[in-house]
């Protein structure tokens, strides 16, 4: 029997492209905006879902790691914005502790987490978490689930030494996941819940 040793996923040429095309983010505002072009183009260029995030060294402001979710290129499912970001920093910096030696990192995303970056965020080493928004907006425009979170998530970051920030250009988010919307509705992008099913609805 010949077993799989290996996985992983690579960053498609157009992130970087667009990436280069921007000015050097200076501000949150300016990285939430590259957040959202990321995942506005990352849909249109198949690669999976209208998510994208990034991380930054808080300390110089430098640009460490940019993720978008993959889940359709790659075909893992577990390739989320997050964990791309997350893990391409964590390879960048040859370490699996991204606050080790009092280093601090920002993980800035286009929404809140779902259930299984919420993990990943927990146990990464990052000391600060920008997101654009959270709350129902994000299943009811896109149709994902986003799994069953806790509902004291903010305080478990923060209890763990990760400063929770929401509602930076949260309206552009929105934007982009209206645009998702109506190319779910005209049958052009793949909503890729796991057996095929919508967001579970609660209450």
């Amino acid at each position: 029997m010949t077993l799989p040793t290996r996985y992983g996923v690579e960053l498609p040429g157009w992130v970087l492209e667009e990436v280069a095309a921007a000015p050097r983010p200076a501000t949150d505002v300016e990285r939430m905006a590259l957040v959202h072009r990321l995942a506005r183009r990352n849909v249109r260029e198949g690669t999976g879902g209208p998510f994208a995030a990034l991380v930054v060294d808080a300390s110089s402001g430098t640009l460490v790691s940019v993720g978008v979710n993959l889940v359709l290129a790659s075909g893992l499912s577990a390739s989320h914005a997050e964990v791309v970001a997350l893990g391409l920093a964590q390879a960048r910096l040859a370490r699996w502790d991204l606050g080790a030696e009092g280093a601090r990192h920002t993980l800035m995303v286009n929404w809140r987490p779902c259930v299984q970056c919420y993990g990943a965020i927990l146990w990464a080493g990052i000391t600060r978490l920008v997101i654009a928004g959270d709350g129902p907006e994000l299943e009811a425009l896109t149709g994902f689930d986003e799994g069953p979170m806790v509902p004291d998530w903010v305080a478990q970051f923060e209890a763990r030494g990760i400063v929770v920030e929401r509602g930076l250009l949260r309206a552009e988010a929105l934007d982009v996941f209206r645009e998702y919307q109506e190319l779910v509705a005209a049958g052009a992008v793949t909503v890729y819940n796991a057996r095929g099913t919508g967001p579970i609805k609660r209450g």
